[in-house]
């Protein structure tokens, strides 16, 4: 059920090769964990994703998942209801890729998107800017934290 995620590296890895490991670590942070609390916490995931899209597929359920994601994200008050339903539907679609496929960079960039669509709208000054027609290039985009 656990894919193993192309950054891991087994026991045997480490056995066989600990200076390339080592060389990775440097380059980046690494845990140990078993790999049955791995694969715990993968089905926990697939469990946690399965139920919010079971849930948001009935209308109390839709209106539950609504309630949540305006606690959670207390930003979504600047999207329509449209809006605010596209953003529960892809950020369950995300947490299921998550969850069944292991692509765990997808619901980071579900809401960091939809952050940023209700950063813009909830600036009177930068919206009406940001609907008015553009032309050309206006060079490179930096990233808000």
């Amino acid at each position: 059920m656990s894919a193993e995620p192309s950054d891991a590296v087994t026991f045997s890895d480490l056995s066989r090769n600990p200076r390339a490991v080592a060389e990775r670590a440097d380059a980046q942070d690494f845990y140990l964990t078993a790999a049955d609390r791995e694969e715990e916490r993968d089905e926990n995931l697939v469990t946690a994703a399965r139920v919010f899209a079971a849930l948001a597929r009935s209308e109390s359920g839709e209106r539950a998942v609504a309630s949540a994601l305006a606690e959670v994200f207390s930003w979504v008050r600047h999207l329509t209801a449209a809006e605010r339903r596209d953003f529960a539907e892809e950020l369950i679609a995300a947490l299921s890729d998550a969850a069944e496929l292991a692509i765990d960079r997808t619901a980071h960039e579900v809401i960091a998107g939809w952050r940023a669509t209700a950063r813009i709208k909830a600036d009177e000054s930068l919206y009406p800017q940001a609907l008015a027609p553009t032309q050309g290039d206006f060079g490179p985009v930096q990233a808000l934290g």
